[in-house]
C-alpha cells in the first residue's frame, strides 16, 4: 500500500527519521537509558507480529486451511526471521531476546522489563501489568496503543501499524544510531548486530512482505485504505511520542 503523497504520514515518519534522539546517544550512560525506554517497543513488535500470525495462518486444532494463502505464507517468513533468527554466534534467537542480551552486555537496567513480564507470566491481563509495573508515561501510552488495536480484532489496522510503524521504518531510524554507536568506546557489540541485523532483514524482506499483507487485507475497499492510513499515522505519532520521552531521558541522565 503506498501512501507517500500523504501528508501527515510524511511528516510522521520525517519527524522520526531526523529525530535529535540518534545523534545525542553518545555515551554509555546515554545507551542505557535509551536502551531501558527502546525495549518495550522491541518486545511488543512480537505480540503485533503473533497476533498478525494468529488472524491470518490457523494456529489451532483441528486445523483448517488459512482464508489466504498468500497472507499465511508471508506472515509466516516474517515470524521465523524474527521469533528464531541467526544470534550471530552460531544459534538462533528472537530478537527481542538478542536485544534483553545487548542490555546486559551494555549494563542497561532490565529490572522493568523483567518484572513486567513476570507479571503476565503471572496470569495478569495487559492492563493490570501496566498498572502495576512502574513504566514511565510515553512507555505505557505506547504499550497500551498497540494492544488495544490487537484486541481490535481489525486485522487490516493491524497490519497498517506493523508495516508503517515498524517494518518500514526501522532501517531509515536504526541507520544513524547505528553511525552514532559505531564512534563509540562503550560495549555495545550486540547492540550494534541487532540493529544492523534489522537493518538488514526488515529492508530486504520482511518491509515488502509486510506491505504486500496490508494490500491484501485492504483491497480495493476504501473504508479500509482509510482506515489503515489513520492507523499507520498514529502508529508513527505514537513512536514519536516515545523517541521524545526517550531523548529527554538521556539527556535528564
Amino acid at each position: 500500500m503506498d501512501f507517500s503523497s500523504n501528508n501527515a504520514l510524511r511528516e510522521a515518519r520525517e519527524y522520526l527519521t531526523t529525530h535529535a534522539l540518534y545523534r545525542d546517544v553518545t555515551n554509555l550512560p546515554r545507551i542505557q537509558r535509551f536502551m531501558e525506554y527502546h525495549v518495550f517497543a522491541v518486545w511488543d513488535f512480537m505480540s503485533l507480529l503473533k497476533s498478525l500470525q494468529l488472524a491470518l495462518t490457523c494456529t489451532r486444532v483441528p486445523w483448517q486451511p488459512p482464508p489466504n494463502r498468500e497472507a499465511a505464507r508471508l506472515i509466516n517468513e516474517i515470524v521465523l526471521g524474527e521469533e528464531s533468527d541467526d544470534d550471530g554466534l552460531g544459534n538462533f534467537e528472537s530478537h527481542f531476546e538478542l536485544y534483553r542480551e545487548a542490555m546486559v552486555e551494555c549494563h542497561a537496567d532490565t529490572r522493568h522489563i523483567d518484572r513486567l513480564l513476570n507479571t503476565l507470566n503471572d496470569g495478569l491481563s495487559w492492563q493490570e501489568a501496566l498498572e502495576t509495573v512502574p513504566l514511565p508515561p510515553a512507555v505505557v501510552d505506547f504499550l497500551r496503543f498497540d494492544f488495544q488495536l490487537i484486541e481490535s480484532q481489525e486485522v487490516h489496522r493491524l497490519a497498517a501499524a506493523f508495516f508503517f510503524g515498524r517494518e518500514d521504518i526501522i532501517p531509515e531510524m536504526f541507520r544513524p544510531l547505528v553511525k552514532t554507536l559505531s564512534d563509540q568506546g562503550a560495549p555495545v557489540q550486540r547492540f550494534l548486530y541487532y540493529l544492523n541485523r534489522h537493518i538488514e532483514v526488515d529492508e530486504g524482506q520482511h518491509a515488502p512482505r509486510a506491505n504486500r499483507i496490508v494490500d491484501l487485507l485492504c483491497g480495493d475497499s476504501p473504508r479500509r485504505q482509510e482506515e489503515a492510513l489513520a492507523t499507520a499515522i498514529q502508529a508513527l505519532r505514537v513512536r514519536g511520542q516515545l523517541w521524545d520521552a526517550a531523548h529527554h531521558a538521556i539527556l535528564a541522565r
